[in-house]
């Protein structure tokens, strides 16, 4: 995984438009304030500026270190009080280790030669401003006045930390230091296998906008502690990451984790927003989050249409990948596609799923996955049958607990759990955990809903749990269950008691369906004579209606031993008889159109 996240980071760093600074000891660093001096080092003014990223001086970590003349208003003013000193004394002693650059002397009259005027006027300033700030609530000038600080001579229009003479002079001190490693240690990287850069115990660098995770990164390596390192070897020269690979992969990984768009998007009431939306990320949950791409970083409408399928393009899709076609060479392109899920765990990044295949195998699991999740839905609209493929994080939603009002329960976390477990059985054409059907059931006890029965349906398939029976949109192939045709059975006398009754608030629906799905033989006992009941009053008052449904519900009889009703239903029973009876239902909604 960190291979091909390594290489995804080179890729990237290749397609940068300002090449001739893409370097191991560059990176760019955002800025959000401009300090003005003169060539004498005196203050002239700040200037707060559109935050931007432009090349600076690379660091993996800013504890213990400070960034060459770009960084915080601790490190570059001593803003904070004692707190502030010692980063302070980090920023001018790596000013000292490039004293002889002559780009940075009006720094150093800033800070030596003429303090008084330079960094003493200069702090002054900033904190009254800090002081405006708070004063009239501004809260983007107080974001932008905790950003980084850039240095810039007047009359000069590039910042010194820009200039090219300086961005040399940082790309020679590093290859100086990783030739010096090399020679001290020569060890071949575990990921490049190559030993042209040097394995060094330092971080790998941070992993912004991780669910879950600390706001300033999280790490993907670390070894902070003895009882994590083994044979001898200390901190991150256990992982034996080389230091070019270990920032590659880095920039890879948070180039995933925040790439994308605006996109402007429509709500109920046809008023337009703005709505970012990430490009090769997909969130489930507040704590779990999919990473995605391919070698060559190419577009993937498959997973758009997990996401919200619509019936023609999952057919094209289907027709193409199944039935051998050519149509569309794009489904037989040589490519590799990955796919890992990250969940925060504090200052560390915990790794729930890898996977990695051909993009031709990717693309016929997505096909088998719309296959094995198509069900059959009433559409009251339109007043017909129509084939529906619900997206995935819906059918992992479908098992979330909701509150006594409706609205779903936050705090249930298996969501997101479910969730990234249908990613991985959507990808790569795997059964459903049995765990995931036991969720379901519970919640189908409530209502069986189309997500809920394509859920069951699709586990039932694809762990062949019903031996030669199978499961398609709208009906059963094969010899059905017993448990398939009581759900059959009790939709038909769920239809009974409504047509001789009419609406009620507590039917037999809510009475007896998870008695009836669990324990079919004492429940089916009382259901049959409260079914007398309701078919004398249909008799008496609609006896024409009463014929029919007496002859659809023998139908259905005539398939099972009612004298005989199982004591019990096991697990994958009880499946097949929420699909029975959200079989049955959906045909009685047609009859009624």
């Amino acid at each position: 995984m960190i291979r091909e996240l390594s290489e995804l980071g080179k890729t990237l760093r290749s397609g940068q438009d300002d090449n001739e600074w893409v370097h191991n000891a560059l990176k760019p660093e955002s800025i959000s304030m401009e300090l003005v001096i003169g060539q004498d080092g005196s203050f002239q003014q700040f200037n707060i500026i559109d935050e931007m990223l432009r090349p600076a001086e690379a660091i993996t970590a800013k504890k213990g270190k400070a960034r060459l003349l770009l960084d915080k208003p601790e490190e570059v003013l001593c803003y904070g009080g004692d707190a502030s000193t010692k980063k302070h004394q980090l920023f001018l002693k790596k000013l000292a280790d490039y004293q002889n650059l002559q780009e940075l002397t009006p720094v150093e009259a800033f800070y030596h030669h003429n303090k008084n005027n330079g960094l003493d006027n200069a702090l002054k300033e900033f904190e009254a401003q800090v002081a405006m700030a708070a004063t009239t609530d501004d809260k983007k000038k107080k974001k932008k006045l905790g950003g980084n600080i850039g240095f810039r001579v007047h009359a000069e229009a590039l910042r010194i930390h820009e200039k090219p003479e300086v961005l040399r002079a940082v790309i020679a001190k590093y290859e100086l230091l990783q030739k010096e490693q090399l020679a001290a240690s020569a060890k071949n990287c575990s990921v490049c296998g190559k030993s042209e850069y040097p394995v060094e115990d330092i971080p790998h660098g941070m992993i912004k906008k991780v669910p879950d995770g600390q706001s300033s990164g999280c790490a993907l390596v670390s070894y902070n502690e003895n009882a994590f390192e083994s044979y001898g070897l200390e901190g991150n020269i256990n992982s034996s990451v080389c230091t070019n690979c270990s920032r590659t992969y880095v920039e890879g990984l948070n180039w995933l984790l925040s790439a994308g768009n605006e996109v402007i998007i429509k709500n109920k009431k046809g008023k337009e927003k703005s709505l970012f939306r990430y490009s090769n990320r997909r969130n489930f949950g507040s704590d779990t989050a999919m990473v995605f791409w391919t070698r060559n970083n190419q577009n993937l409408p498959e997973l758009d249409q997990l996401e919200a399928p619509t019936a023609d393009d999952v057919a094209r899709m289907i027709e193409t990948l199944t039935t051998g076609t050519e149509r569309d060479s794009r489904y037989l392109e040589p490519e590799r596609f990955y796919s890992c899920t990250l969940s925060g765990a504090a200052a560390r990044i915990a790794v729930r799923d890898w996977i990695e295949t051909s993009l031709g195998d990717f693309r016929k699991s997505i096909a088998n996955w719309f296959k094995d999740i198509a069900i059959e839905k009433y559409d009251f609209d339109l007043k017909k049958i129509s084939a529906q493929y619900t997206p995935l994080y819906d059918l992992a939603r479908s098992c979330q607990r909701k509150n006594s009002d409706g609205s779903y329960d936050k705090d249930d976390t298996a969501t997101a759990r479910v969730a990234a477990t249908l990613w991985k059985a959507a990808l790569q054409n795997v059964p459903i955990p049995l765990w995931i059907l036991t969720k379901v059931l519970q919640r189908a006890r409530l209502d069986v809903t189309s997500e809920r029965a394509a859920l069951i349906k699709l586990i039932l398939n694809r762990n062949n749990m019903g031996g030669g029976f199978m499961i398609t949109e709208d009906k059963a192939q094969g010899d059905r269950p017993v448990a398939y045709v009581c759900g059959q059975i009790f939709a038909k006398l769920e239809s009974i008691q409504h047509a001789a009754l009419g609406d009620r608030n507590t039917g037999i629906r809510e009475k007896y369906f998870t008695y009836s799905m669990t324990s079919p033989a004492a429940a089916f006992g009382r259901l049959f004579n409260l079914n007398a009941k309701h078919f004398t009053k249909l008799k008496s008052e609609k006896p024409g209606l009463a014929v029919m449904l007496d002859k659809e519900l023998q139908s259905l009889c005539k398939d099972v031993d009612i004298q005989s009703f199982p004591p019990l239903f096991r697990l994958e029973e009880q499946g097949q008889f929420a699909i029975g009876y959200y079989h049955q239902k959906q045909k009685q909604f047609a009859k009624l159109k």
